[in-house]
This record gives C-alpha cells, sequence and structure tokens, in this order.
C-alpha cells in the first residue's frame, strides 16, 4: 500500500480452496471499475477488468483494460470482438488507452486484430521489435502475455522473470513504462 494505492479486483472464478480473477493496482484513484465476464464456454472462466484512471488534475482519464483469454481459438476471436467493441462502445477515440493480460494467442492473430481495429501499439514490437517470450516462467518460451496501448509514448518494456514471481505465477510478469501528455488549457 506504499506504491499501489488504489487496488481494483475483477473474480472470474470462485472453488473451493479460492478464487481467482484480474487485478489492477494503481498509485493513481481508479474512478470507475466494471467486470465484464467473457467467458467462452462453461469450462473456463474468462473476464475483462474496464478501469478509469486519473493520473492528475489536468491529465486526461487513462483507460485500463486486463483480459485473460481463452485456451481455445473460437473462443478467443469471440473475446477479441467482445474486447474491440467494448472499447469502441466506452473508451473515447482521443483517449489514453491500456490493454494488458494472458491473451494465450500462439499464432498473434489477437495481436493483429487489436492494431488494425483499435489503432493500438504492442509495447514490446514497439521498445524490442518482437513480443515478449512470458511463458512458462521458468524458461519462457511461448509469446502469450501482451501490453497495447493508444494515446500514449512507450518508454521502456520489460520482462520480469526473478524469483519470486516465478512462484506465483506460471506466466513471467511484464512492465512498462509510458508518458501521459496533461491536457492543454483551454
Amino acid at each position: 500500500d506504499s506504491v499501489w494505492h488504489e487496488v481494483a479486483y475483477g473474480k472470474n472464478a470462485s472453488y473451493r480452496d479460492g478464487h481467482h480473477g484480474n487485478a489492477l493496482l494503481s498509485r493513481f484513484p481508479i474512478v470507475k471499475q466494471e467486470n465484464e465476464d467473457i467467458s467462452a464456454h462453461v469450462f473456463e472462466s474468462r473476464g475483462m477488468l474496464h478501469c478509469v484512471l486519473k493520473p492528475g488534475p489536468r491529465m486526461p482519464e487513462l483507460h485500463c483494460l486486463n483480459v485473460h483469454l481463452g485456451l481455445f481459438e473460437r473462443g478467443r476471436q469471440w473475446q477479441i470482438h467482445s474486447l474491440v467493441e467494448r472499447i469502441r462502445a466506452t473508451v473515447p477515440r482521443s483517449a489514453p488507452l491500456i490493454i494488458a493480460g494472458d491473451f494465450n494467442d500462439w499464432r498473434h492473430k489477437a495481436n493483429r486484430a487489436l492494431i488494425e481495429d483499435l489503432g493500438v501499439v504492442e509495447v514490446f514490437e514497439e521498445v524490442e521489435g518482437r513480443t515478449a517470450r512470458t511463458y512458462p516462467s521458468l524458461m519462457p518460451m511461448f509469446r502469450l502475455d501482451r501490453i497495447y496501448a493508444r494515446g500514449l509514448r512507450v518508454h521502456d518494456a520489460r520482462v520480469h522473470y526473478a524469483w519470486p514471481a516465478t512462484r506465483m505465477s506460471d506466466h513471467a510478469a511484464l512492465a512498462a513504462t509510458f508518458d501521459l501528455m496533461p491536457r492543454r488549457a483551454r
């Protein structure tokens, strides 16, 4: 709580020993949050957490979406469509946007669709020239996790392979640093 003053959590599944879902940690106020069930079938509980942050008094609101997409191609295509439609309906084209999460997108189909449909950049492609290897966390080979942005300047993108993160998830953690431009006074 010394760094992350705000927390949003969207529970996607409950089971006997606990639950799982998507979370957003922020040092900026979260002014709005909504978790949407985007499960494509009963065998996988998946969600899309949409938060709106207020970085500062003269700064535009920042829309952040956190997703965990399904393992099966057909369901993933429907989930990507739902993500695109939600953004088109709720995020102004001029608003800064970050989309991050586990896309389970081995063949980069979601990558192409998001870039073409939403005008976002994949931050690791922007910085490193290719998406990051994140799975499995101990020896990453697959590029399943992504961070996309629009209306922000990408400064840096990193993959965290260090212990104890490998104990907390079977995916390596991604991080990116952005510049958000203040709104001009009118």
